[in-house]
């Protein structure tokens, strides 16, 4: 898993949310959480990208392992990764959006470029 971050979760219960949070990321292209969790959104998002752009069985597996929903892996594969064939890197941008009414957490919009 790429980066430190804990997010004061147990390790599979923050993997499951990761997988859950790069999903509906793919699948709608922009979601709202927290500056810690987009910074750790936007590490596997760009992995799983980078991943998707060989196109071969090998990466197509391991798309499919790590997204949870068939149709949004079968989205990652045919058509987010061939629009970035010739970037390398940099496919999410994180937008801060300011403190969360609740607890002030510091809240951000993390979406597909």
């Amino acid at each position: 898993m790429p980066g430190v971050r804990k997010l004061g979760r147990t390790s599979d219960h923050r993997k499951a949310m990761l997988r859950a949070m790069v999903t509906f990321l793919m699948e709608n292209g922009k979601i709202e959480t927290t500056v810690t969790r987009a910074k750790e959104v936007r590490s596997m998002a760009e992995k799983m990208i980078t991943i998707a752009k060989s196109d071969d069985l090998h990466s197509k597996r391991q798309v499919y392992s790590y997204i949870t929903k068939e149709t949004v892996a079968k989205k990652v594969i045919d058509e987010i990764a061939p629009k970035y064939k010739g970037v390398n890197g940099g496919y999410t941008r994180i937008i801060k959006t300011g403190p969360r009414r609740g607890d002030a957490a510091e809240m951000a919009i993390i979406e597909l470029v």
